[in-house]
């Protein structure tokens, strides 16, 4: 069975072969943001696969999507084949709210010297 590592959560999970990224991520607690329900047509569940050759080739839809130089892969269309590590990109709306407060946290640091 692959064990599929999802970062930076740094969270595991062992799926049966055939178990695309986001199902795996889904079992694993990993949020991947999504819209379409996995028929690639959204390309929101984009993520990026360490070693590329631990993951089913791209699909036909993939590369209609993505291109075929692309880094990212869509987690609905892809499946481990080997052991795999994962890394999920943060979701805008968290990344925006966490610069927020690391700003309003440099402006309090800032304001007492």
């Amino acid at each position: 069975m692959p064990r599929v590592t999802f970062q930076p959560e740094g969270k595991t999970i062992d799926v049966r072969p055939g178990t695309t990224l986001l199902a795996a991520a889904r079992q694993a607690g990993v949020a991947v943001r999504t819209r379409c329900g996995g028929v690639a047509g959204c390309l929101m569940c984009k993520v990026r696969v360490v070693d590329p050759s631990t993951v089913t080739p791209r699909t036909d839809a993939e590369r209609r999507k993505l291109g075929d130089g692309a880094d990212e892969r869509l987690s609905c269309q892809t499946k481990a084949t080997k052991d795999a590590t994962v890394l999920v990109p943060e979701d805008p709306l968290k990344a925006a709210v966490r610069r927020q407060l690391e700003r309003q946290k440099e402006e309090e640091e800032g304001g007492l010297w």
